[in-house]
């Protein structure tokens, strides 16, 4: 049926973005009809019935019926030489953009659509799918064949293009497979490169016997319809699937939760990206770039090289194509020699190799379990491939596709695609940990047992594949696994150990005042030895920089370092002073003595340390903190001593938008909340909803926590808060303890993705001690938790 013009596009997709049971393909063909109805309706009452020599033609995501909720109208208005064709293309573009409705439009005559695909590689690729919407089949449906067959003779010097794309987008927008939050059509593994591969292969007929492209329908299909209720869900063409989307996606199709949504586009991405990484690696090469594959100058086909052995079972074989791949070798042993796998791997990765895929489904039928416990060759074998870095990251892929890392790893299939949701982490679990132990090899050889540092960094996390605490449980699993392989018992001890503390000196670094000697011997006592501190050090910096940025800086590194040297320090039986030094320096008594003459707060900033030096009141802290958040400083440490009647708070901080603000006018602004002549609720308020909502949001929001330490010091009491992210939260709880009657001496602020764990340390104002009535603890707990929520 054809829909009047009168009818509304808009209104049509509204009703079907109202019929929740239509779902992925079955949503896109029904948009798409709506659509080529609509279109329809208006080129006929333009044209008045009379539309020889032009018709409109679709392509691209609309000309292969792919038509998501927000796409784009990917149209052609082809004509031979109509005088009216401006007048009616102008009466089917305006009702579109009236509408509101994206469109991607041309008006051309069909030469001049072929002269544009020849010079546009973009435009070529979107008519091959194109499709006569309306109007003269003569014009349109010649056009599309001819467009066909232009790429069929292009194409193959087109792929070398088309492959370094590929790349582009891999390089901007990461992998499916392994992000938190992908982006469904443009990262690697996604809906794009899908479209990519099936251009290559039209344009390069022997592709298509080479390649099994019908494997890729499934992913294409889950990913469609993550994208299209993605689409419906945020009412825009948006292409990213964030973490606070994900529940309502899951639920609209069907999945028990968002991680099994999660784990199946996981899956989808990792299946694409395997398949067209083949195909581009088979394609495009030095030695094929600008010629048929397979075929030699005269057109006489050229055979692969015969295997090179480099060690026993293990080859390398160069391809017509002017690749190499490694290979089994002829006599290799697969059904004997289990360490096969992990050795081929190896060399692959030392190389800068592929594996072959022949190779590959051979192991993958053949290869035996590891006996147990695991061979010393087997367990030297795998050690060697997660040492060459970044590398093994490709060789291990390749060994999972094929299940064979399960094989050898039976635990590993419970990380597998296992996404972790929050903002702070950039991968799933079993990529995270593949990247922990690359980082982890960059420095290996430096510490003492190289092996025992790359095995804790590939399965530091491993417990979070199982029910419970993940650290508890990833001691009792990375203990069988280091038994199975064979470990001797002191070194499944340090294996263990590391999982227990994999977050200790991270954690003790930025959420304890490092100054204080019980943090030092609480850390020391935890660890036990020099050698497993220095594993422990070199995992936490590659578990770091695995996780994300937010998860490793300059200035947790600095700290960490700083906790490591005074731990070691302590292992090696050196004292530690008694009491915490004091804060306040020489220059610290300059700006007293002209806080005092000027009768004002002094602030001074050698960034990222900022001193305020103040006449000593009670809400200090709390006044500072809040104008420090006006000014877009977020506090990273506080540390606040007295001395003859003034207060010295010293600050790490870092400028949220990269500027400094005046530092004068801070300390104007903090006189003045405390006369009370500035409205800082008010303020901050303003200021949270101006920028607040573009900090990371998560599906779960993390409840506010307070947790209360009195064995980390001997002098205070550690409170730890955990609580949402957001502007002024620091002087929401330096507040709170305030209006409680305590002092904070010092203040530590760790940001965890959307979640912030601060940790203060504080005693009594009054007696200057720590606080140990429960019922008091309880008051404290009430107030923190009132002040946050109220805010």
């Amino acid at each position: 049926m054809v829909l009047p013009s009168a009818v509304s596009f808009r209104a049509a997709r509204q009703a079907l973005l109202a019929r929740t049971e239509l779902h992925g393909d079955a949503f896109c063909r029904a948009l798409a009809a709506a659509a080529d109805d609509w279109l329809t309706g208006l080129l006929e009452a333009a044209s008045r019935g009379d539309h020889g020599g032009v018709g409109l033609l679709a392509v691209g995501g609309y000309g292969r019926g792919e038509l998501c909720p927000y796409s784009d109208l990917d149209v052609v208005l082809v004509h031979k030489g109509r005088r009216d064709v401006g007048s009616l293309a102008d009466a089917v573009w305006y009702p579109v953009w009236d509408e509101g409705i994206r469109l991607d439009h041309s008006v051309r005559r069909p030469k001049d659509v072929l002269a544009v695909a020849r010079r546009d590689l973009r435009a070529q690729l979107g008519l091959l799918d194109g499709r006569l919407v309306a109007g003269d089949a003569a014009v349109v449906i010649p056009l599309v064949a001819e467009a066909r067959a232009l790429w069929q003779k292009k194409a193959q010097r087109e792929l070398p293009v088309l492959a370094r794309q590929v790349e582009q987008r891999r390089a901007e927008h990461g992998d499916v497979a392994f992000l938190l939050e992908p982006d469904l059509k443009e990262a690697h593994g996604g809906l794009r490169d899908i479209h990519a591969v099936v251009a290559a292969a039209l344009g390069v007929p022997t592709l298509a016997d080479e390649v099994d492209l019908s494997t890729l329908e499934q992913p294409r299909q889950v990913l469609t319809a993550a994208r299209v209720e993605l689409h419906r869900l945020t009412g825009r063409a948006t292409e990213r699937l964030l973490l606070q989307e994900q529940d309502a996606v899951a639920a609209a199709l069907g999945f028990a939760d968002a991680d099994a949504l999660m784990a199946a586009v996981s899956q989808a991405g990792r299946t694409v990206a395997w398949m067209t990484d083949d195909v581009w690696r088979r394609q495009v090469s030095p030695g094929a770039s600008h010629r048929t594959r397979g075929r030699g100058a005269r057109g006489t086909q050229e055979l692969p090289q015969q295997p090179h052995t480099v060690e026993p079972g293990v080859a390398v074989r160069s391809e017509a194509t002017g690749t190499a791949q490694v290979v089994l070798a002829p006599d290799a042993e697969v059904a004997d020699d289990v360490t096969l796998p992990l050795r081929l791997a190896a060399v692959a990765a030392e190389r800068g190799l592929p594996i072959g895929r022949a190779a590959l489904d051979t192991m993958a039928r053949a290869s035996p379990t590891p006996p147990e416990p695991w061979p010393d060759e087997l367990r030297r074998s795998l050690v060697r491939l997660l040492a060459t870095g970044p590398a093994a990251i490709v060789a291990l892929e390749a060994l999972d596709q094929r299940d064979l890392l399960v094989r050898l790893l039976p635990e590993w299939k419970a990380v597998r695609n296992r996404p972790q949701r929050n903002a702070y982490h950039r991968y799933t679990v079993d990529r995270h940990l593949l990247e922990t132990a690359s980082q982890a090899a960059q420095g290996a050889w430096a510490t003492r047992r190289a092996d025992l540092l790359l095995v804790g960094a590939l399965l530091h996390d491993i417990g979070k594949g199982f029910p419970g605490d993940h650290t508890e449980v990833g001691m009792k699993v990375m203990g069988e696994i280091s038994r199975r392989m064979g470990f001797a018992e002191p070194d499944v001890a340090v294996l263990v150990g590391l999982v227990r503390n994999h977050l200790l000196l991270a954690d003790a670094a930025t959420r304890r005042d490092l100054d204080d000697p019980a943090t030092t011997d609480t850390v020391a006592r935890a660890v036990g030895d020099s050698q497993s501190l220095e594993l422990l050090a070199a995992l936490t910096e590659a578990d770091g920089l695995a996780t994300g940025p937010a998860a490793w800086g300059p200035w947790k590194a600095g700290l960490v370092a700083d906790l490591v040297r005074r731990v070691r320090h302590r292992l090696a039986g050196g004292a530690l002073p008694a009491t915490a030094p004091s804060p306040i320096t020489d220059r610290h008594r300059q700006l007293m003595g002209q806080a005092r003459n000027l009768g004002r707060t002094v602030v001074v900033a050698e960034v990222p340390t900022v001193a305020v030096v103040a006449r000593d009141r009670p809400g200090l802290l709390a006044a500072v903190t809040g104008v420090f958040a006006l000014h877009g400083l977020d506090v990273r440490s506080a540390d606040a001593a007295g001395e003859d009647g003034f207060a010295v708070e010293i600050f790490a901080v870092e400028a949220a938008r990269r500027s400094w603000p005046d530092f004068e006018r801070v300390g104007d602004e903090i006189d003045a909340v405390l006369r009370g002549t500035l409205a800082l609720e008010e303020r901050l308020a303003e200021r949270n909803r101006l920028y607040g909502r573009k900090r990371p949001v998560s599906a779960h929001p993390t409840p506010v926590s307070v947790t209360v330490d009195n064995a980390a010091s001997d002098r205070a009491t550690v409170l730890e808060v955990r609580a949402p992210d957001r502007v002024g939260l620091l002087h929401a709880v330096t507040g709170a303890l305030f209006a409680e009657g305590l002092d904070v001496t010092t203040a530590r602020v760790s940001t965890l993705g959307e979640e912030v764990v601060d940790a203060f340390y504080v005693r009594d104002h009054a007696s200057s001690t720590k606080i140990e009535d429960p019922r008091r603890l309880a008051d404290i707990d009430h107030a923190v938790r009132r002040a946050l929520e109220l805010r």
